[in-house]
């Protein structure tokens, strides 16, 4: 993957923090942003075909209070 050089405006504040991160954490700033910018990047595909998600069927609604008995009976059980 080729790497394009831009320029960007950024917020004061936001820039800021980017350096402080970047100097605690001994990683160059252009990191931060070429991973921003991939975000951004995936948050704008679209998908052309059907995803094939299975549909779940539990014979009617369920309830907030069904779920958490459930979840708190899986922990139960892991534990």
């Amino acid at each position: 993957m080729g790497l394009k050089k831009t320029t960007v405006m950024v917020d004061e504040e936001d820039l800021a923090l980017i350096k402080e991160a970047a100097a605690r954490e001994g990683r160059p700033e252009s990191e931060y942003f070429r991973e921003a910018f991939h975000l951004a990047a995936l948050r704008t595909r679209r998908w052309d075909e059907e995803w094939d998600i299975p549909r779940l069927d539990f014979g009617g609604p369920v309830t907030a209070e069904e779920i958490d008995r459930a979840v708190s009976d899986g922990v139960a059980d892991a534990e």
